[in-house]
């Protein structure tokens, strides 16, 4: 069974629009997805063997199709799913690259499918990043090899956010083969965690061409993430360019993209389905109709006409709600009451429209930070106001973050250490090891606990500094991300109760938690699950009842204005005492390790998305404010 049938079988609101030039199908979450994709390349094969036929796929490395070879490993193991028939070849590969390094996409391949199934080892044919003879004539012969054995079956891509799949960046040619290329600086910043730093990424790679690619019979490529979003619309909706290389798949005649809910989000039958259809209108889809009418037309939300509403594809939501002039007073009202100097409810006050409740007038409060630096980066304002407040404020910090810091900002620490210290013999433990680190190594236990320490004293700064005691501050330390590289254990039973006895313990009214899922290298995703996961096994306990949880997102992408449940605006003031205390993690502060390619500092484009959320709520006819940290609610069942 492929995606396509399965997902023709699903709901009709999947169907594609005028708009889109790919067949495309969303799913609400990834994981859900990648097994659907697995049982497709697994059918395959057995059809495949069933006709005893080798059966030929193409294959993709990063972090989309993870949860696909995790499947067919799982497959393998508990079905009886042979590979044995199966002759892979995969997509690219950095160059110059050894086999051997942890960076390698031979090493990512081994590591995540091939190791774990019986596929014949002459079978597998990756890109070999150490050749030294003709590479031109090596690319060739990789071409043809794909060809004597009869072409691609099935080729399963990822997109990244040049629009590349494989490594074909922009400006690649529609008639390309297997080739070298030189790698894009956004990709090349992508790739920045999982080498430690951009400046260590290499500069070129060997890819299969576009050409290459086209051939195969089916292509299925994944996409997650809200990051990948605007790429995705571009793919889909946007005109075949060179570009965009993944917009060549629009002449391909058997091409699925696989979406997630947040990769969809730009594409205009999720962002405005009412260009697209008729709706049954609901109060968030009312919501997000007038917020985006007002911003297309530059016009606050109160100055919006009958026309409007009906030019832009909105007349049968006139029909439900009588005038513009009484559906813009409605949403006008309902953006107005998300607006709250109190974040733990203000007393003695009428909180009907307010977004948090009155009583308690003091509450416990938790506010998780996957990293020792998120909280006060991501709502370090809101986090000010509740202890002013008065609340009973404590912050756990999920991860030690202990990989983020350079090897020479710890080398900084240790030699001070042996400055200060008679006994200096595990000092200087340190400082060897950091100074003789190979080049594929990963940091002792020693280091490491340097680095979290490092972190560790940065948070205390910084909580002090806001007024929180110590004993409030807590560093959960979460095994699932003390490996001492990008690649984290998976989430466990150990993770999950280290948070559930925290939650016990405090009892909160209010939780505060990352819902910011475009962490580059997704760290924010595991800890928002075990706090799910926490939150699941808690729910019965009955102060569960009385707790509620607000979820923050980070640098990197801030909700929709529509989204927002409770806008918390800051004072000048606040944003320079934010600022403050976000320059207490001076390890992350200049050249910080997750940079992405935004160059600009961590303070500087967090000031700026929140002076744009303030501006938003001006440009739709509210309050004039200088900046507003956002929050939307988290309704666990």
């Amino acid at each position: 069974m492929s995606i396509n049938s399965i997902t023709h079988q699903k709901a009709g609101k999947f169907e594609e629009t005028r708009f889109e030039k790919i067949h495309n199908v969303i799913f609400e979450s990834s994981n859900e997805a990648s097994i659907l994709v697995a049982k497709e390349i697994a059918s395959l094969i057995k059809n495949k063997q069933a006709q005893n036929k080798n059966c030929v796929l193409g294959l993709a490395t990063g972090s989309s199709p993870i949860k696909i070879y995790e499947e067919l490993v799982r497959m393998h193991k508990e079905e009886g799913l042979s590979f044995k028939n199966v002759i892979t070849f995969n997509l690219d590969e950095y160059f110059p690259m050894e086999k051997e390094s942890i960076q390698s996409y031979y090493y990512f391949m081994h590591d995540h499918l091939f190791n774990h199934i019986d596929i014949l080892p002459e079978n597998i044919n990756i890109p070999d990043g150490t050749i030294k003879s003709d590479i031109y004539d090596y690319c060739m012969s990789y071409d043809n090899k794909i060809d004597e054995v009869g072409g691609l079956d099935f080729q399963l891509l990822g997109i990244g956010r040049t629009g590349h799949v494989g490594f074909n960046e922009p400006g690649s040619h529609f008639n390309s083969g297997t080739r070298t290329i030189t790698l894009d600086y956004v990709t090349r910043s992508d790739a920045a965690p999982g080498f430690l730093g951009i400046d260590k990424v290499p500069r070129k790679a060997i890819t299969m061409g576009i050409a290459t690619i086209r051939k195969a019979k089916r292509i299925v490529l994944v996409a997650w993430g809200i990051n990948k979003a605007s790429i995705v619309k571009k793919a889909i909706e946007g005109e075949v360019s060179s570009q965009i290389p993944a917009t060549y798949l629009q002449t391909h005649d058997n091409t699925t993209f696989v979406l997630d809910k947040d990769a969809s989000s730009e594409l205009t039958r999720v962002k405005t389905p009412w260009l697209v259809t008729s709706l049954k209108w609901n109060e968030e889809l009312k919501r997000k109709a007038v917020v985006w009418l007002s911003e297309r037309l530059g016009k606050s939300i109160l100055k919006l006409t009958d026309k409007d509403y009906n030019d832009n594809g909105m007349s049968n939501l006139l029909v439900e709600e009588g005038t513009a002039y009484d559906l813009n007073i409605k949403m006008f009202n309902v953006l107005q009451h998300s607006i709250t100097g109190w974040p733990g409810g203000k007393p003695n006050a009428d909180d009907t429209h307010r977004p948090e409740r009155a009583i308690p007038a003091k509450k416990r409060v938790i506010i998780f930070s996957p990293h020792p630096d998120d909280d006060v980066i991501s709502m370090g304002g809101t986090f000010d106001r509740l202890v002013e407040q008065g609340h009973d404020v404590h912050v756990a910090y999920q991860t030690s973050g202990n990989i983020a810091v350079a090897d020479n900002e710890a080398l900084k620490f240790a030699e001070v250490c042996k400055f200060m210290s008679k006994s200096t013999t595990e000092v200087e433990k340190i400082i060897s090891s950091i100074n003789n680190k190979g080049k594929n190594s990963i940091d002792t236990l020693e280091v490491r606990k340097l680095k979290g320490m490092i972190r560790r004293g940065e948070s205390f700064g910084a909580t002090r500094y806001l007024g929180v005691p110590d004993e409030n501050v807590h560093f959960l330390d979460l095994p699932f991300y003390e490996t001492g590289t990008v690649k984290k254990n998976k989430l466990s039973a150990e993770d999950i109760n280290i948070i559930i006895n925290l939650i016990e313990k405090v009892k909160p009214h209010q939780i505060y938690a990352a819902g910011d899922l475009a962490d580059p290298h997704g760290t924010h995703k595991v800890c928002l699950d075990a706090l799910f996961k926490a939150l699941d096994e808690l729910k019965h306990k009955p102060f569960m009842d009385d707790c509620w949880v607000w979820l923050y997102r980070g640098a990197w992408h801030e909700w929709d204005t529509h989204e927002i449940e409770m806008a918390v605006p800051l004072s000048p003031d606040q944003v320079l005492k934010k600022r403050t205390a976000i320059f207490f993690h001076q390890s992350q502060k200049d050249g910080a390790m997750f940079q992405g390619d935004d160059s600009r500092e961590f303070w500087v484009r967090v000031e700026d998305r929140n002076k744009l959320t303030a501006q938003k709520y001006n440009n739709l006819g509210l309050a004039d404010y200088a900046a507003i940290e956002a929050f939307k609610r988290y309704y666990f069942k």
